[in-house]
């Protein structure tokens, strides 16, 4: 059982806190194209930090619970990797002006770790109190799966998301951009700008990627702080690595499958776990060690996949794949 003091959440967390303070403050106060040479610095970065974490962490609590934390985070980072393509829909759908991409992307962020500081706390208690929700989990990421690989061609219609159109049907909404402005004034009368609608879309992606990951991370690992400190190191560098791999991502032809087969193997491991605890301890479990060696693996097969075939067929893109198929306009009309 991981013992964790006080002093080491709130140590923790003030460096997320500061790192997040320090990106909000660079998006808001000087809103500006990032080039590729920030992007580049801001990523080593931010890994450098939750590698460093990462290793202090083991040195003080042993590398069985280290090798969880290392595992988690690579999980983490991978998912995130598709959660951007998702944010390339978003700006590409609603036209956000390039020097406004920053804000966009640090808000997400922002959101994003609120949302699962919620779902951790709420799933790390179910955990603890229900052994059989290791079973639920396990078969949330099975069917999570099963969906991403079946429309892994495919992207999610942004507009058909049910937390825009109940923010379309709510407020009025301009086709013009007011800067960074969330509401403006048109023909005497308050509206919301699209930026606006670009913060409620990626609110709901935040929402859905978060009921994924969470099952997922638990899969590695049981320990709250864990999971925790694996989700907010990997979405610290979420907007550094936005800037840095959005002309890249079209070359990850088969990264969907690779999380799909990921987020399958993890299904697996929680199941296995459920049987092991509540039917019978003959029931082997999946070491974390072999977990990681097989998540590294995926990744290097999909990437090395992905760029050879890219590399024989230009024309061939890559989607970030959809949990359920996209509505033709034609059949919405």
């Amino acid at each position: 059982m991981l013992e964790i003091s006080g002093l080491e959440w709130a140590i923790m967390i003030g460096v997320v806190v500061a790192l997040l303070a320090l990106d909000l403050i660079l998006a808001w106060l000087k809103p500006h194209k990032v080039g590729f040479g920030e992007a580049t610095a801001w990523s080593v970065f931010y890994v450098l930090v939750a590698i460093a974490f990462g290793v202090v962490f083991a040195m003080v609590h042993g590398w069985d619970f280290g090798t969880q934390y290392f595992t988690g985070y690579i999980v983490e980072k991978s998912l995130s990797v598709d959660n951007l393509f998702v944010f390339v829909i978003i700006m590409t759908t609603f036209a956000v002006p390039e020097e406004h991409q920053h804000k966009v992307l640090t808000f997400g962020i922002v959101l994003a770790l609120i949302m699962r500081a919620i779902f951790i706390a709420v799933g790390a208690t179910l955990l603890n109190l229900f052994s059989f929700m290791f079973l639920l989990f396990g078969l949330l990421l099975l069917w999570t799966a099963v969906q991403l690989y079946r429309h892994k061609d495919e992207e999610p219609d942004v507009e058909d998301n049910m937390v825009v159109k109940g923010a379309r049907k709510l407020f009025p909404v301009t086709e013009e951009y007011d800067g960074g402005k969330l509401f403006s004034r048109e023909n005497g009368r308050r509206v919301a700008t699209p930026m606006f609608i670009v913060l409620v879309a990626i609110g709901g992606i935040d929402l859905l990627f978060a009921l994924d990951s969470i099952p997922a991370v638990f899969g590695v690992t049981q320990e709250a702080y864990i999971v925790f400190a694996a989700n907010a190191f990997a979405l610290l560098g979420l907007r550094a690595l936005f800037f840095l791999v959005k002309g890249l991502l079209d070359r990850l032809v088969y990264l969907s499958t690779g999380l799909a087969i990921i987020l399958g193997f993890i299904g697996i491991k929680l199941v296995l776990h459920w049987a092991h605890v509540d039917i019978s301890p003959a029931v082997p479990e999946i070491p974390t060690m072999l977990s990681l060696v097989v998540i590294l693996g995926i990744l290097a097969i999909v990437t090395v996949a992905s760029l050879i075939k890219t590399k024989g067929d230009p024309s061939v893109t890559a989607k970030p794949g959809s949990l359920k198929a996209r509505k033709e306009r034609s059949e919405q009309n």
